[in-house]
């Protein structure tokens, strides 16, 4: 096995920088942690899509996108303290939670970090600060703006509008009522160690808690969610055991399920047929209020995945998984 380090090029304001590097942290892969700013132009040098974090690999490959990245890490180390469930059913849901994280929970992250002036305000320094903490006034300024546009007009096209603010942060209580229910009585989503899940949720989340008004939020709503990010954020110490196959699923994690079929999963599917009807807009109904937004092509690829897995389970999985699925409110729209 090669003695050199993993080297992840990311940045602490991105969160699925921090989400691999609490992931690393956890399975104890020795790694740099890259922090620059030259993330960006790392995947654009190497022909990746320009997105963040960039993983290095020992053998010198680069790769970037945290959902495929963690898999790779599985087949790199296997059973060196992994974060896929023994169990396959509860792998299949730790998959479906983790892109309910990645792809609907980063746009309440999204919207608090632009939507609120207080917010944008931090954002731009954060982010600016942690490419260059130096950085001569004027050009810091410069940029500052630069990356205040960019972002901002991105919003629409990712759903963060004025128009879909109360779905996206009535979501965000929820989740942050139903963790903190969780994390009371259980330490993580699958049993005591954490998950893919528990990562892909940690990301989206521990923006949250830093960026002002959701931070707010947190701490008075979820203040036990507020600390199991920063007992997750380097989980090197953890030594736990997954929930027993035949052991009842957590009243909150069924929860979190049924809000993800409430949510997420009527969003994909509305994404699809919009994409394959041409239209311009993805508009359905969701938690009893308007949604629309444009279509978005990654998404519709993270809804083929999912079904996909589903429908590759052997039919002795199935037959525990489906009830789940149904009393969800998920099968209907993976099955």
């Amino acid at each position: 096995m090669s003695t050199k380090p993993y080297i992840l090029h990311g940045i602490a304001p991105s969160p699925y920088s921090v989400k691999m590097r609490a992931l690393l942290r956890y399975r104890r892969l020795p790694f740099v942690w890259q922090a620059d700013g030259t993330a960006r132009d790392v995947a654009v040098a190497a022909g990746l899509p320009p997105v963040i974090p960039v993983l290095r690999f020992p053998d010198g490959t680069l790769m970037n996108d945290s959902t495929p990245l963690a898999h790779a890490l599985e087949r790199a180390h296997p059973g060196q303290r992994s974060i896929i469930p023994d169990d396959p059913a509860h792998a299949y849901l730790s998959d479906l939670l983790e892109d309910f994280g990645d792809e609907w929970v980063t746009k309440a992250m999204f919207h608090y970090r632009w939507f609120y002036a207080a917010d944008r305000e931090f954002a731009q320094v954060w982010v600016i600060t942690s490419r260059n903490p130096q950085m001569p006034e004027a050009a810091r300024r410069e940029a500052m703006q630069a990356f205040n546009d960019r972002q901002v007009g991105r919003m629409a096209m990712v759903g963060c509008t004025d128009a879909n603010r109360p779905v996206i942060e009535d979501s965000y209580r929820f989740i942050l009522d139903t963790l903190d229910a969780h994390v009371r009585r259980q330490e993580f989503l699958f049993g005591s160690r954490p998950s893919l899940a528990d990562f892909g949720l940690f990301g989206q989340l521990q923006i949250l808690s830093v960026d002002p008004t959701p931070m707010v939020e947190m701490r008075r709503r979820a203040p036990d969610v507020y600390c199991w990010l920063l007992r997750l954020d380097d989980a090197s110490g953890v030594e736990g055991e997954w929930l027993a196959a035949d052991a009842p699923l957590p009243g909150t994690l069924l929860a979190l399920l049924k809000h993800c079929g409430e949510t997420y999963l009527p969003f994909l599917s509305a994404n699809r047929a919009a994409l394959e009807a041409g239209a311009p807009s993805v508009d359905l109904e969701i938690l009893g209020r308007p949604w629309s937004q444009a279509p978005f092509r990654y998404q519709a690829k993270c809804y083929d995945a999912l079904r996909k897995k589903l429908a590759a389970l052997p039919a002795n999985v199935r037959r525990r998984l489906d009830p789940v699925l149904a009393d969800t409110g998920c099968l209907r729209w993976l099955a």
